[in-house]
């Protein structure tokens, strides 16, 4: 390989592993959105399902070794080191296999974790008390944001112990349709009162909101899984030929501090 070649495919490759630092860096930022947040789905899913919180845990890690795989390939690619393109190239591979796995499992049990996630829905909706905790504020936010009455309809909040036990007809406000109730609503969490025996809610259970999103948003989900998997290629293509085209090491060029 000329010299020119091989000059190219080190910068490339240096270029490419910032590129991959920056990743892992958002990465390791969505893996502590998905821990520290509080006002979306997530929560919900946090205070009752140990799996999101090891996911989180795990993409904080993948984060973490992204940043340190892109630090060890720019290091590698500058320098001409073999020993840490082929370290670099065997943790490329291995992220790779992992990722196509994972998306093997999730896919094929996926039925399993619809039925998880609708449990631990009604396990909320069965405690709602109406005290606007952080997971009471998560869930009225979905319920409004995406105009939804609890997970596969608004019957899953007649388990509520507030709505059974009491005098009144209540219902839950953040699932209140406007266009249902004459005048400004009075309340966007709790309960509110009904004025006859049908709930002014929305039909739709926010099971089919959320795979109605999915299903919209499904292409761009595709595309950063396919653009991921392109540049982790990528990067072991680089890495490998780089690497091949090594005949000796200079480490008198790596900096001593």
């Amino acid at each position: 390989m000329g010299k020119g070649c091989m000059k190219a495919i080190k910068y490339f490759l240096f270029l490419f592993n910032v590129l991959f630092f920056l990743f892992g860096a958002l990465i390791m930022g969505f893996g502590l959105w998905v821990l520290l947040d509080n006002e979306s789905f997530m929560v919900i899913l946090q205070e009752s399902s140990t799996v999101l919180k090891i996911a989180s845990y795990i993409l904080i890690g993948v984060g973490g070794l992204s940043m340190l795989m892109g630090f060890l390939g720019c290091l590698g690619a500058i320098y001409e080191i073999r020993c840490l393109l082929g370290l670099y190239f065997t943790c490329l591979l291995l992220i790779l296999i992992g990722q196509v796995a994972a998306g093997v499992l999730i896919y094929f049990q996926k039925d399993l974790l619809n039925k998880e996630m609708s449990d631990i829905v009604t396990q909320i909706l069965s405690n709602y008390p109406g005290k606007n905790s952080t997971t009471e504020q998560a869930w009225d936010y979905i319920q409004r944001t995406m105009e939804c009455c609890g997970w596969s309809g608004q019957m899953d909040w007649h388990g509520n112990a507030v709505v059974v036990n009491s005098s009144q007809l209540l219902f839950p406000c953040s699932c209140q349709n406007a266009s249902l109730v004459e005048g400004d609503s009075s309340s966007d969490s709790g309960f509110c009162e009904a004025r006859a025996l049908h709930w002014p809610v929305y039909d739709r259970g926010c099971n089919s909101s959320v795979e109605s999103w999915l299903f919209a948003n499904v292409g761009v989900i595709l595309g950063v899984c396919l653009g991921v998997a392109v540049i982790e290629l990528l990067g072991m293509i680089l890495s490998i030929g780089l690497c091949k085209s090594i005949h000796t090491e200079d480490y008198t060029k790596v900096p001593k501090y």
